[in-house]
């Protein structure tokens, strides 16, 4: 042993080293004051406090998600451990507009938390509002202060939010009523310019027109950010460019111009310098195959040498799985009939009652529901080509029961109950019914006529007790991974910390990195490139990469255990002391034996380490645009 001999905190042995999209190399790997001191196969190591033998192991940078909507989870739980446990250790909050950077903005009698996240983020009030309550800060600055407090598990990266800059500029009443004048444009153009300074990595809008207010008398609007015209946008955005700052943004789904003039913003040839753009999202809609079509298109015209764009849509690693309490689900906020039930509030069972039971709105959802499933016109033409204006799926075959007060429903289609409530009304006798099912179709469902009526009858019988799921988009493993391997999109769209019943992608990156795993080592070294330095570069932090001298943020995944994981079926519904409500998790355990943040280790084998949560782990990382 030499007289330089190293002292370490932690030398994992032996694991075969994937960074930064070079050759997968077997080697030792020496931790020391939360940093990467050496790697190689002959350290000078004198001892060590913890050695990890990772022979059989992947060592990887721990991996980032890029869209996520923790802002809300950070501050009653802030080791974010549904994340943590799959190797998460960097998070990009305020996606989508929405954030907390100038605090709870209550003025009037409004409550733009509650109001703009509940709905579009599908969060109980009572959470938002309990968060809301304890802020006690005002300014972009003294959030990330705030941030910098937290005892963080994963690093957190923080952009700017469109619909609460609008707020802070107009007020709420105006920010959901007209554009911007002059005073408060530039009011709105120096906050964005003072927040990339401060280290905001840059600026969330979007567009997507099924994000709708939660709080009266404002229900069938939608949040302020999709007030803003063009024009707008392309001044703010002019600061992003000139900073190398991001835009995160979501299209204008149903206009085909509209989403190629608002994302042309990128060219660099048409606007002097590219702008750093990343989108949500590019997924395989089952029910309208144009969607992805237009989504690669879009990706190779923006990103071409003659426009010379710098656009990044963001594909799902997973099929895209949406749970759904009775009618209580995002995906519903796109069709008027569906959104006239979620507007109420999710206690409020007596209120969605009235409405089904309303003769004219009866009417209106059964047009809704048949719409293309009978007669001839073009919506049955566009049903048939699969080129339907919803993305939500009508299909009763596609629609699976997950959870149900009749438990022999449960794991059955709509379509196979429905067939056993026609079965029964024409007085047949369906295999293997027990008296229970018998009763309650005897009960409630023998008016049924079609499908409409069927789907009707189960909000009224169970309303959200009725927990059921489709897969909306990406049903071809194949298709998806052919997205995520396309160099010119980008693996996200997790929306981690959202929706807590509803989805559950926590895992997604684990998924992404098992898909890659096909094509062997070469596809998996990409992969991680893409989930770490990759993402970190976009987003202009710093992190991504293992070498000597980096902050040990780094995981171990175990390649057999990854080979036979299945994520689906591996989504669980338990219960968050923090939120006092359920939630969508997922559950990898041994697929990933270790998660280290800043050289400590906040996952190892099965468990957390007990101080997760208790004392800082990961940090704040600020973007390269503040310097």
């Amino acid at each position: 042993m030499s007289s330089s001999a190293l002292v370490v905190d932690t030398l994992i042995k032996q694991a075969k080293v994937f960074n930064n999209g070079e050759a997968a190399v077997v080697e030792d790997v020496a931790i020391l004051d939360g940093k990467v001191i050496a790697r190689g196969n002959d350290l000078d190591i004198e001892s060590a406090k913890h050695t990890i033998d990772a022979s059989n192991y992947w060592l990887m940078p721990g991996l980032f998600d890029i869209h996520t909507h923790y802002d809300l989870e950070l501050e009653v739980a802030p080791g974010l451990p549904e994340s943590t446990r799959h190797g998460t250790t960097s998070v990009v909050i305020a996606n989508c507009s929405l954030g907390l950077a100038f605090g709870h903005q209550r003025e009037d009698g409004q409550d733009p938390i509650v109001d703009c996240f509940a709905r579009v983020e599908n969060l109980p009030k009572s959470i938002l509002k309990r968060c809301a309550d304890g802020i006690d800060w005002q300014t972009p600055k003294q959030y990330l202060e705030h941030l910098e407090g937290l005892n963080l598990g994963p690093n957190v990266i923080a952009l700017f939010p469109h619909s609460m800059l609008r707020i802070d500029a107009m007020g709420f009443e105006n920010s959901i009523s007209r554009d911007p004048n002059e005073q408060e444009m530039e009011s709105m153009e120096n906050a964005l310019s003072a927040a990339l300074s401060l280290g905001y990595a840059g600026f969330s809008t979007d567009a997507l027109p099924f994000h709708y207010l939660a709080n009266q008398p404002h229900c069938d609007k939608t949040i302020p950010t999709q007030f803003a015209k063009y024009e707008e946008l392309k001044r703010l955005t002019e600061i992003l460019r000139q900073r190398g700052a991001l835009w995160q943004a979501t299209p204008p789904k149903d206009s085909v111009f509209n989403t190629l003039k608002t994302f042309l913003l990128t060219s660099g040839r048409l606007h002097g310098k590219p702008l750093k753009v990343t989108v949500v999202a590019a997924l395989d809609i089952a029910n309208n195959w144009k969607i992805l079509k237009l989504a690669k298109f879009l990706a190779r015209v923006l990103n071409s040498s003659f426009l010379a764009g710098n656009f990044h849509l963001q594909a799902l690693g997973a099929p895209f799985k949406i749970y759904s309490d009775g009618v209580i689900t995002p995906l519903a906020e796109e069709i008027s009939e569906l959104r006239e039930l979620n507007e109420l509030d999710l206690e409020d069972r007596a209120g969605r009652m009235a409405i089904l039971n309303d003769p004219d709105y009866v009417a209106r959802f059964k047009s809704m529901w048949m719409k293309g499933k009978q007669a001839w016109g073009i919506a049955r033409i566009k049903r048939l080509l699969n080129l339907e204006d919803y993305a939500f799926n009508r299909k009763l075959s596609d629609m699976t029961i997950e959870s149900c007060p009749q438990k022999s429903w449960e794991g059955h289609s709509f379509q196979s109950v429905f067939d056993q409530v026609l079965a029964l009304k024409r007085g047949a006798e369906p295999k293997n019914i027990c008296p229970g099912e018998r009763d309650i179709v005897q009960r409630d469902f023998m008016w049924v006529c079609d499908e409409a009526d069927f789907v009707l009858q189960l909000l009224r019988t169970f309303d959200t007790d009725l927990s059921w799921s489709t897969v909306t988009a990406n049903r071809d493993l194949g298709t998806v991974r052919e997205l995520l391997m396309n160099p010119l999109l980008m693996p996200g769209f997790n929306d981690s910390g959202a929706h807590l019943t509803n989805m559950a992608f926590y895992d997604v990156n684990l998924r992404s990195l098992k898909l890659a795993a096909l094509g062997g080592d070469a596809d998996v070294s990409y992969m991680v490139k893409r989930l770490s330095k990759d993402a970190a570069t976009l987003f202009g932090v710093e992190g991504g990469t293992i070498y000597p001298g980096d902050v040990a943020d780094l995981i171990l995944v175990n390649p057999e255990a990854l080979a036979v994981y299945d994520g689906d079926v591996n989504v669980q519904r338990v219960h968050r002391q923090e939120f006092q409500h359920e939630q969508l998790v997922n559950r990898s355990e041994g697929v990933v034996p270790l998660v280290m943040v800043g050289g400590n280790v906040a996952w190892q084998g099965d468990q957390f380490e007990q101080s997760l949560g208790q004392k800082p782990f990961g940090r704040l990382l600020r973007s390269s645009h503040s310097s």
